[in-house]
C-alpha cells in the first residue's frame, strides 16, 4: 500500500480569512517502508504572516520572496500524492488549506486524487483520550527523537509523523502476527504428534502419597483444586 505523510504550514489559521499555505511537504512510505521519495516545496503566499504564526514554524515573507506560488507548484504535487492514502495529523485543517488552495485555480478537492485520508490526531484522541495528543507529545510517549524539532517545520513534521504513525499501529500488527504464527504453530504441532507412539509414565507410590498430602492441605485451608 501507498501511503504518505503530509504536513504543510501556513500564514495563520483560517483559510476563510485569508491565509495562504507556505509550505507542503509529503514523505512517501510503500507498505510500511519508506521509498526515501519526498514532495517538498517552500511558497510564497503573497501576502503578510501572522506574527503568532511565525513564531510557531519561523518562516519569513522575506525567506518565501523569491519562492515559487502554489500555482506553480500545484499540478506537480498533485500528482505526487495522486491515488495515495494520506495520513495527517489534524487532517481538517491541512485539507481546508489546501482545498482552499486548489479552489483557488478552479481545481478540484485533493480528496478526488487519493485513495483515502487517515487523520492520527483523531486515532491518538480515541486511544489516549483525555491526554495531549500533539506530535511533540506522541513523540514522547513513543520514544521517538524529536529533539531537533525546535520549530514547526512540514518536512520533520511529515518524517516525525511516519515515525508516529508506525508506532501506533505496530502493535496491532505484531498481534496479528503473532496469533498467526501460533495458530500455524498449534496446528503444526497437531499434526505432527504420533499417538501411537506416546509413552505413557505412571506416578510411584512416593508421588501418589505426597500429591494426596498436598491435596488434604489445601482442603482443610479451605481452598479446593477444583
Amino acid at each position: 500500500m501507498r501511503q504518505i505523510f503530509l504536513d504543510t504550514e501556513t500564514t495563520g489559521l483560517y483559510p476563510d480569512q485569508g491565509h495562504r499555505i507556505i509550505e507542503i511537504a509529503a514523505v512517501e512510505i510503500f507498505n510500511r517502508r519508506p521509498t526515501q521519495r519526498h514532495f517538498h516545496v517552500y511558497i510564497n503566499p503573497e501576502r503578510e504572516i501572522d506574527a503568532g504564526a511565525q513564531e510557531v514554524h519561523g518562516i519569513s515573507l522575506e525567506f518565501l520572496q523569491d519562492k515559487p506560488l502554489f500555482a506553480q507548484v500545484a499540478d506537480e504535487f498533485v500528482d505526487f500524492v495522486r491515488g495515495a492514502e494520506l495520513i495527517i495529523h489534524n487532517a481538517p485543517f491541512d485539507m481546508g488549506f489546501l482545498n482552499m488552495e486548489l479552489a483557488r485555480l478552479g481545481l478540484d478537492k485533493l480528496e478526488t486524487a487519493v485513495s483515502g485520508i487517515i487523520d492520527t490526531l483523531k486515532m491518538a484522541k480515541e486511544s489516549r483520550p483525555g491526554q495531549r495528543n500533539n506530535l511533540d507529545a506522541l513523540c514522547r510517549h513513543f520514544g521517538i527523537d524529536n529533539s531537533k524539532r525546535t520549530l514547526h517545520g512540514a518536512l520533520l513534521d511529515a518524517e516525525l509523523l511516519g515515525e508516529v504513525y508506525i508506532a501506533m499501529t505496530r502493535g496491532q500488527e505484531s498481534l496479528l502476527m503473532e496469533l498467526s504464527g501460533t495458530v500455524e504453530q498449534v496446528s503444526h504441532d497437531s499434526v505432527a504428534v504420533d499417538l501411537n507412539n506416546v509413552k505413557l509414565v505412571t506416578a510411584d507410590v512416593e508421588e501418589l502419597a505426597a500429591h494426596a498430602k498436598y491435596i488434604e492441605g489445601l482442603a482443610k485451608s479451605g481452598a479446593t483444586p477444583w
